[in-house]
């Protein structure tokens, strides 16, 4: 499918079959984040990726807002440098990309941020200089999605032209 139709189309998703993303895809998706730009190009973002259903499990008791990660086929944790002030825009340009390249191959995704941090930092040896910006659980969804039922706002409500306040009329 081509770029706007992925837009259009991927729906973060919290419920996963049990087939098997394959292997290809995976590296696929990851280097989608490898090939991600990043302010000043420092590329200061890590990957972890989490295949093993204990490690799953893991996850999501360390999570705060995703015990729907433990029934995903794989996981990708994103890490950034805050000592860059942009490295959540970097997060955030990633972990899209990451989902997009998955939904080119009707892998869904979801993502949470919410963690116990200490258990987190343990559990997976993050180091304390990297932030866990986001995680990213990624499978094949349990029922078909077309994405044509996005509840969004329309175009006149959310654009402005040239100043707040002035209405788009497109």
């Amino acid at each position: 499918m081509d770029a706007f139709e992925c837009v259009t189309t991927k729906l973060d998703i919290r419920e996963f079959s049990s087939k098997e993303v394959p292997r290809e895809i995976k590296l696929k998706v990851l280097e989608a984040a490898r090939l991600t730009g990043t302010g000043l190009n420092t590329q200061h973002w890590r990957f972890i990726l989490i295949e093993n259903k204990e490690n799953l499990k893991k996850l999501a008791e360390d999570s705060t807002s995703g015990n729907w990660v433990a029934n995903c086929n794989f996981a990708i944790i994103i890490l950034t440098n805050p000592k860059y002030h942009f490295h959540l825009i970097d997060a955030g340009r990633v972990l899209q990309n990451m989902q997009l390249v998955a939904w080119n191959y009707s892998v869904g995704s979801g993502i949470f941020t919410g963690i116990e941090e200490d258990e987190f930092r343990k559990d997976f040896g993050i180091p304390q200089q990297l932030n866990v910006s986001a995680v990213i659980g990624f499978g094949y969804p349990i029922k078909k999605l077309t994405g044509k039922r996005k509840d969004r706002m329309p175009l006149n409500v959310l654009v402005r032209n040239e100043k707040y306040g002035i209405s788009n009329k497109s």
